[in-house]
């Protein structure tokens, strides 16, 4: 699918049929020919528009003469059997003097954003405040989704106590594994933000200066918070994997203190059952008695394992 916006004289941004100097072309899940006519409308490289097509790519920053091609990792959020999925795809931004271009695998909330005209002060022709704008949504969404993946650990750690089922286990797994992509991928987008400050594109409008701040507080608000929810969750798992086996331990040991209790009575069962003669094999109530000291010999061995904290 492909988008074209462009601001008019008035300031105001547009969606417009035709690509034209000053305008942002968006590409979501592009074919072949799609790629192929934004390169030939605006002389963009297309192996550069094609970058962020593979899912596997990294955020980076190339240069080659006039062309400028920034690779982002953006967060999204998927929903599946009512469980929400943390990942990032990357997001490409290729640009010149006269276009600047968009390019994502699937549709994402910072483009959106942005088509639906929710952020202030975006003009198409103003390429170094766009990619800066762009920089600081994404650090915000991944802000954003970390409180969701805060808000899901603690709703499963409540259900983990309760439980101490397998699935709440895998579900905080499937969190920790979000948090590594998280970190990883806003480790990758500060590097790349750095480089991309040694741009002279970067500087030219010095109003930005306090975007740019923005941006670089963001960027490293977002890595902390990344890096201490990981470490948050994952001794939390361990603690949780600790008290899993330590209540196994327990149910083991009542287990076995029972098995113990019920063996006193099958021992003197059997000895009594045998097909040999026995003491009082000729008593009226020897079958009382046998109970009777069969009980209490149980009674001595429950209070000596009681005592022993068997239970």
């Amino acid at each position: 699918m492909l988008k074209i916006c462009k601001t008019n004289e008035e300031n105001l941004t547009k969606e417009t049929e035709a690509i034209e100097k000053g305008c942002w072309v968006h590409l979501n899940n592009p074919d072949t020919d799609e790629i192929e006519m934004t390169s030939e409308h605006t002389g963009l490289d297309k192996d550069f528009l094609k970058a962020a097509l593979d899912k596997e790519e990294s955020s980076r920053l190339e240069v080659e003469g006039d062309q400028i091609l920034v690779l982002l990792d953006i967060p999204i959020m998927e929903v599946v059997q009512t469980t929400a999925i943390y990942s990032t795809i990357p997001l490409g931004i290729v640009l010149n003097d006269d276009y600047i271009v968009t390019i994502s695998l699937q549709e994402n909330n910072i483009i959106d954003d942005f088509l639906e005209q929710k952020i202030k002060t975006f003009y198409t022709y103003k390429k170094s405040r766009f990619i800066l704008q762009i920089l600081l949504r994404i650090d915000k969404y991944y802000l954003s989704f970390l409180k969701q993946i805060d808000k899901a650990s603690k709703n499963i750690e409540t259900q983990l106590s309760k439980s101490l089922r397998n699935k709440e286990l895998f579900d905080m797994m499937g969190l920790e594994k979000s948090l590594v992509y998280f970190s990883t991928s806003l480790k990758a987008n500060q590097i790349t933000l750095e480089k991309m400050l040694k741009l002279k594109i970067m500087h030219k409008y010095p109003e930005d200066e306090d975007l740019l701040e923005d941006v670089i507080i963001e960027n490293r608000q977002a890595i902390e918070m990344a890096n201490i929810h990981r470490d948050i969750l994952s001794a939390t798992m361990d603690a949780f994997a600790s008290i899993i086996s330590n209540n196994l331990n327990v149910v083991m040991k009542i287990l076995t203190s029972i098995t113990i209790v019920m063996a006193v009575p099958t021992i003197i069962a059997s000895f009594f059952g045998m097909n040999v003669p026995m003491p009082w094999g000729n008593f009226p109530i020897a079958f009382i008695g046998i109970i009777i000291i069969t009980l209490f010999v149980c009674a001595i061995v429950l209070i000596i394992l009681v005592r022993k904290k068997m239970f």
